[in-house]
């Protein structure tokens, strides 16, 4: 389980030469800027092997996925982002702008003057893609995110860690939405598993 929440923690190398298409950045800024926040399912492949949950997103700062069929639960509540292993009722946590859901879900989406480098993107009959890194974090993998491209939406993103590990995670029915539980991008009181050493809790 821990893996793929080093999957989900890491971003992004750039790839030299590649060719970057402003007008879809721009497409992709545009629409991202605009959502304040999504709900709806979700299929995860990783190693071979697919999980399904439910996904939602409240910008700035937040999102979770509940996985179906694994005591696996990925809780953003705008500053960190923890991984609550349920049947060991433990959770592990890492900033959240060390994720790739961090690109997507900040107060001000800036993909190209801010932090994050786009390096590559392609365009295919109905939808488009942008393969993105954060500065400064080359050679520690990358992150494609493909949208719709009538109306632009978010269809999928897939991140590559430095050893080639792939994780795609797939959106089904997505519809914006933004009237979530007062406490519904939180987790209770559980031993927290410190990634800088040591144990905490959050409350």
């Amino acid at each position: 389980m821990k893996k793929l929440f080093v999957i989900f923690a890491v971003l992004l190398c750039s790839v030299a030469n590649a060719a970057v298409d402003n007008a879809l950045v721009d497409k992709a800024e545009k629409y991202l800027n605009s959502i304040t926040g999504l709900s709806g399912d979700f299929v995860q492949t990783a190693n071979g092997k697919q999980q399904d949950g439910v996904f939602a997103m409240l910008r700035p700062g937040r999102v979770r996925l509940d996985y179906k069929n694994m005591p696996v639960q990925l809780i953003a509540d705008g500053k960190d982002l923890y991984f609550f292993d349920k049947s060991l009722d433990q959770i592990t946590t890492v900033p959240i702008t060390s994720t790739p859901a961090g690109i997507l879900i900040r107060k001000n989406v800036d993909l190209k003057n801010a932090d994050i480098a786009v390096v590559e993107t392609n365009e295919y009959k109905n939808s488009f893609s942008l393969q993105m890194n954060l500065r400064g974090q080359e050679g520690l993998g990358y992150m494609v995110v493909v949208f719709d491209k009538s109306p632009v939406k978010l269809s999928s993103w897939t991140v590559v860690d430095a050893t080639g590990a792939t994780t795609d995670v797939a959106f089904r029915g997505l519809k914006e939405k933004t009237n979530f539980g007062k406490d519904y991008f939180q987790i209770g009181r559980h031993k927290t598993v410190s990634t800088n050493g040591g144990d905490d809790y959050y409350d």
